[in-house]
């Protein structure tokens, strides 16, 4: 086993593997750029080694540097998170040239599963249902209307490589083509520096149903249930739940099948994600492999018990995987929100600042991976996740219930937030009946401002306090010009 892990990331998923890593025995190494010499991660590790400016160039993609800091500190395994590196077949194969573990699957996996045209042909060939489209990539505008037309309006141009929703355009008519293909090559080049593309068919209301998986060195494949990651803003989730309401125990397994045979057809070791499109008629196509740890893998972890960084770990040491999958079974209902630091008004854009203060919700069936703690900063450098909200509970319905519980509790004051956005959708009639769809945000909520009850309610609180707040004078001595605390609570009482 490792005696020493570098976790390649940054926030609450380099907290979550340094968690397991302790409980584990593993010492652990942080690394950080100038932005984050504060960081909680930095923090929570046995040893921190600075790795560039903050540009994600200059640090958290900076190779060499993170090689250095693996060498430097005597790290023998490296776990990348999700994100930044975690997905580059490069960074694998420098760890597998450096003699380091890279806690994931081999680099050939990665460069095969990161090319989705190249996914695609090697699902096909593995009887993994793929949706109509192309198996080639695609730089040029004529080839690309004579393939639409084969196929058929609405398409979907995709990004060859690279993934989070990057380099993907909806085209419903022929006149819409050429604007939208250029938007995808551009944003593509500027993402995964490739401006290739290809077509598939574009369903208009499906599901985002993935398979999590998890496969040894020694051909022994498992999948651990299915996670509805449907609720999405900009082709990126946010809420995401387990077991889906769609599916039937028999479609469970047949899924369940499909993502197995899509390890197994790729050759994948480690843990990794089978996504999925599921149509009203509860038809499923192939979407494409995460080859790492999800965002949403707590929710998993929730409803099987297991520990998906343990056996991640487990797995790069070389160890076989013991669990039978006829011993996988999943109990009650988990929902994750992703808590970030972003406007639902403005279209979720970033609000990057100061965190003021924070209060974690708490209490049975509570979990949150938190990345920050009150004073420090969201930069404006990566991605604003501040956490990842988790609840489990025996059905659906409670689940929900103790979500909006734990989400009213969560209090974040200096940057916005989509909590009060995300306890709407939770409450919703559609949301409870499990009527959720890709476009559910889109359909459902495409102008959300917050409650006026809300504003009324503090407004009524704020008027409650003035009429009943009792005068006070402050006596400035000169030798403490600045009142005490308890002279700047209003109204107050010993009870």
């Amino acid at each position: 086993m490792f005696k020493k892990i570098l976790v390649a990331n940054r926030g609450e998923i380099a907290r979550r593997i340094m968690s397991t890593c302790r409980e584990m025995g593993i010492a652990t190494v942080a690394v950080y750029s100038d932005a984050d010499s504060r960081a909680a991660h930095v923090l929570s590790a046995d040893e921190a080694v600075l790795i560039g400016g903050p540009e994600p160039s200059a640090s958290y993609l900076n190779m060499d540097a993170i090689i250095d800091a693996a060498r430097q500190t005597g790290s023998d395994a490296i776990h990348p998170g999700y994100g930044f590196l975690s997905e580059n077949a490069d960074f694998a194969r420098r760890c597998e040239q450096e003699s380091i573990t890279f806690i994931g699957p081999p680099s050939q996996v990665i460069q095969s599963l990161g090319d989705k045209i190249t996914a695609r042909t090697i699902m096909e060939k593995g009887g993994v249902p793929i949706a109509p489209g192309m198996t080639r990539p695609c730089r040029d505008l004529d080839e690309l209307a004579t393939e639409a037309e084969k196929i058929g309006y609405p398409i979907l141009i995709k990004a060859s490589a690279g993934g989070g929703g990057k380099g993907i355009r909806v085209v419903r008519q022929p006149p819409d083509l050429a604007e939208a293909f250029a938007s995808a090559v551009r944003e593509a080049e500027s993402a995964f520096g490739d401006g290739a593309v290809y077509l598939e068919k574009y369903f208009e209301t499906v599901r985002h149903v993935e398979i999590q998986i998890l496969a040894d060195r020694f051909g022994h494949v498992v999948h651990l249930l299915e996670r509805d990651c449907s609720i999405q803003r900009r082709h990126q989730k946010i809420i995401e739940e387990s077991p889906s309401t769609a599916l039937t125990p028999s479609l469970r397994t047949l899924m369940g099948e499909s993502a197995i045979a899509a390890a197994r057809a790729a050759g994948y070791v480690n843990a990794g994600t089978v996504e999925f499109l599921l149509t009203p008629d509860l038809s499923f196509y192939f979407l494409e492999v995460n080859a790492r740890l999800q965002v949403e893998h707590p929710v998993t972890e929730m409803i099987t018990g297991l520990d998906l960084v343990r056996h991640q770990i487990d797995i790069a040491a070389g160890r076989k995987l013991e669990l039978k999958q006829e011993d996988i079974a999943g109990q009650g209902h988990a929902i994750e929100c992703r808590i970030y630091a972003e406007d639902p008004e403005n279209d979720f854009f970033p609000s990057p600042g100061t965190l003021e203060y924070i209060r974690e919700p708490s209490g049975p069936g509570i979990r949150n991976d938190c990345g920050v703690y009150s004073g420090v900063d969201v930069p404006v450098y990566y991605d604003p996740i501040i956490s990842k909200l988790i609840v489990h509970d025996q059905t659906r319905d409670q689940a929900i219930e103790r979500m909006v519980k734990a989400l009213k509790d969560y209090v974040i004051l200096g940057v916005k937030t989509p909590i009060p956005f995300m306890i709407d959708v939770l409450e919703s009639e559609a949301f409870k009946g499990g009527e959720i769809f890709t476009h559910f945000i889109r359909t459902h909520f495409p102008d959300w401002k917050p409650g006026e009850k809300n504003r009324d309610l503090a407004l009524i609180a704020w008027a409650m306090n003035e009429l009943t707040e009792k005068p006070r004078t402050h006596q400035n001595t000169g030798a403490n010009p600045i009142p005490e605390p308890w002279e700047t609570l209003g109204s107050w009482r010993l009870a």
